[in-house]
């Protein structure tokens, strides 16, 4: 089995849209950090919110770059059922680096917020003041952006008409 690259940026995307959870992964005086977190894709753009204090806000002030990790799919497959080195796990998985681009402004937090939620829901949501106000969003401008299935099966002249 083997790990292929998926080089269509929409097939990526569909990826990330289909993850609930996406893991951030930071670093500050050499002391890395990764965080669980709800996201939303934006264009070239990942948007995060969180509140405006603590361990990750302030490792993401004073350090911007950040990793970020989809992972869609668990399905256990194998080549032998009797090689251990031979087990995969099926998935697909999106990595992004990028920086932080901390958002003040309240109509853009409020827009930013109904991405965040449409992430999640088709419905419209509304956020009062001290929501907006209190919360801290963030949008990670995308640097790098790079896709992969792992434990496909690999492509030989004798299988490459099978399925």
């Amino acid at each position: 089995m083997r790990t292929l690259f998926i080089e269509d940026r929409e097939e990526i995307n569909e990826v990330i849209r289909a993850c609930k959870t996406c893991f951030v992964g930071m670093s500050l005086n050499d002391a890395p950090y990764v965080l669980p977190m709800n996201f939303a894709l934006e264009g070239d753009t990942i948007i995060l919110h969180s509140a405006q204090e603590g361990r990750m806000w302030e490792t993401m002030k004073q350090n911007p770059q950040v990793c970020i990790n989809w992972t869609l799919g668990e399905e256990l497959a194998w080549q032998d059922v009797r090689v251990g080195c031979s087990y995969r796990v099926k998935s697909k998985s999106a990595v992004v680096e990028g920086s932080i681009e901390f958002i003040d402004d309240y109509d853009e937090k409020y827009r930013l917020l109904g991405k965040i939620m449409g992430q999640y829901s088709d419905r419209e949501f509304k956020f009062g003041k001290p929501a907006v106000v209190n919360v801290g969003l963030m949008k990670v401008h995308i640097n790098k952006i790079t896709g992969k299935i792992f434990g496909a099966k690999a492509v030989t002249p004798w299988n490459q008409n099978k399925e």
